[in-house]
């Protein structure tokens, strides 16, 4: 092992690690080091394929992304994917290892995959120059601490100098900043070389008083106060950055003029995957989308999706249970409906699961597709492109439209008769290039279905997207469409921009051996 490391630990969950992280990844790669993430174990609902076909977690390939390099499953060698029932889809490498209750891997399996991260950390640091570590939840987690696989295990592995951030927007920060170190041992202490306060509002002198008192009980300086980033358009890592969900009905919903947004309701599946598909069309100025969970928060809704989903039939039982199919089947028949990977299985005639992938047995879908779906022990894991293969979508005429994005999935779909596919893509895999069908559209083209996470990144298909869709329910063409690659990109440099400003980078830079030119640009 060769590479410098550092490690970015949390007082818990969501205070901003995996962005924290991300914003290191590209000012060491701004200022000309070769650098990579590294997250020995992730577990999260939101993935993405490297060009191998292989899983890791979504924030390591936004990582990867901000440190200008490809993602690798090294990044992530191990991901849990929760499958309700207190069990995990375990993810090793990027391929399906088992599926495990939370008992079973912390006191057996643990220790069984420590090789593994040890091997994968290592092919990283023989790579590149600098390794940023991220944690998961807290490193003083002391019920699990006894087979700590993500945290001071690995800082010491790694030999990595930590950063210890802690949330100010959720309240309570220097009580969680201080209980965390004192929780640990004397030499996990020492590995914290100073701590950060993160999503600031306000006037930062107000905290002056607190940060003096916390150096001097810690004695450890305090890096920086990040200041809250709004609209930052850059995703989340788990479900506790999903927008709040909104509790009531759709009453405000009630504008008609032409001008208004375009309103795009998402089915909040209790296993909802892959959430960060929507954060372009979220970003648009002419759509408002919401997160909906129940038969009122459909209400007015133009256009309703049904997401990706790690437990697909036991959505569709939800979805049951909720009234929330009728509705979508009532809708459907005047509206606009659209499926994204298990969102489009549930669209279709059945799911059959005669191995007991996910539920045993067979279960009828919604009829708004003639596919039927059967679920396999193998996953399809791929990047993938292509092109529209339809001529009109909402019946707005089309012209060949580029597609990409990733396919992550179990189950195979099947066509029935009259069933017409949606694109064509090619499979992107270590052995080949693919070219296959995918998706499925109704004949009068107001109901689709797709495989293709990340389709509405490309910006061709999602500005058509919205255009057909305004026309469909005729509202006035969008005034405005966004570019999301260079969104993403304002983004980033925007995150590396307010980090190198808010924290203490020479001494960072300082802990890896390494100079930090302050005259660097961000750009």
């Amino acid at each position: 092992m060769t590479a410098r490391a550092i490690m970015v630990l949390g007082t818990s969950s969501h205070v901003g690690k995996s962005l924290l992280t991300t914003a290191l990844c590209r000012i060491f790669a701004l200022q000309g080091h070769r650098v990579a993430p590294f997250k020995s174990q992730n577990m999260s609902l939101n993935s993405a394929a490297t060009i191998e076909g292989l899983e890791i977690g979504r924030a390591q390939a936004l990582q990867a992304e901000a440190a200008g390099i490809a993602p690798s499953v090294h990044m992530n060698p191990i991901l849990l994917k929760p499958a309700g029932n207190m069990t995990s889809q375990v993810v090793v490498r990027g391929r399906i290892w088992g599926r495990l209750t939370a008992s079973d891997y912390h006191r057996r399996r643990v220790e069984e995959l420590m090789p593994v991260v040890c091997e994968s950390y290592a092919a990283l640091a023989a790579k590149y120059d600098v390794v940023v570590l991220e944690g998961a939840g807290s490193p003083a987690e002391i019920n699990l601490k006894q087979h700590d696989i993500v945290n001071l295990r690995m800082a010491e592995m790694a030999d990595a100098s930590c950063l210890l951030v802690g949330d100010i927007d959720r309240g309570g920060v220097f009580a969680s900043l201080l209980g965390t170190v004192k929780l640990l041992e004397p030499d996990e202490q020492a590995r914290i070389q100073g701590f950060v306060i993160n999503k600031f509002r306000g006037d930062v002198t107000l905290l002056s008083p607190g940060i003096r008192m916390m150096e001097d009980r810690l004695q450890k300086p305090c890096l920086g106060i990040v200041p809250y980033l709004d609209n930052l358009a850059l995703e989340e890592e788990d479900s506790l950055g999903l927008p709040q969900l909104h509790a009531s009905d759709n009453a405000d919903w009630i504008s008609s003029t032409p001008n208004r947004p375009l309103r795009i309701a998402v089915v909040a599946l209790p296993s909802f995957s892959n959430f960060t598909d929507f954060d372009a069309l979220r970003s648009e100025p002419s759509v408002e989308l919401r997160f909906c969970r129940s038969v009122s928060q459909l209400r007015r809704a133009d256009v309703v999706i049904l997401p990706g989903s790690k437990q697909t039939v036991d959505d569709l039982i939800w979805m049951r249970t909720e009234g929330i199919d009728r509705v979508v089947i009532e809708y459907a028949g005047t509206g606009l409906v659209v499926g994204i990977c298990g969102g489009m299985q549930m669209l279709g005639e059945q799911i059959l699961d005669p191995h007991g992938v996910e539920t045993a047995g067979s279960t009828m879908g919604l009829g708004l597709l003639p596919i039927h779906t059967t679920m396999l022990s193998a996953k399809v894991t791929s990047p993938g492109d292509g092109q529209l293969v339809i001529e009109s979508l909402f019946g707005h005429p089309i012209r060949k439209v580029a597609l990409s994005g990733y396919e992550i999935h179990v189950g195979e779909t099947f066509y029935l008769e009259r069933a017409r596919p949606f694109a064509q893509l090619t499979r992107h895999s270590d052995q080949a290039l693919e070219s296959q069908n995918d998706g499925c559209i109704t004949q009068d083209t107001r109901i689709f279905g797709t495989y293709l996470h990340g389709l509405f990144d490309e910006d061709s298909f999602r500005h058509f997207f919205i255009a057909a869709a305004r026309e469909f329910h005729q509202l006035a063409p969008a005034n405005k469409l966004n570019n999301w690659r260079e969104k993403r990109k304002e983004a980033l440099d925007r995150l590396a921009t307010s980090v190198k400003q808010s924290l203490d980078m020479p001494r960072i830079f300082g802990w890896v051996g390494l100079s930090y030119r302050n005259s660097e640009a961000v750009g």
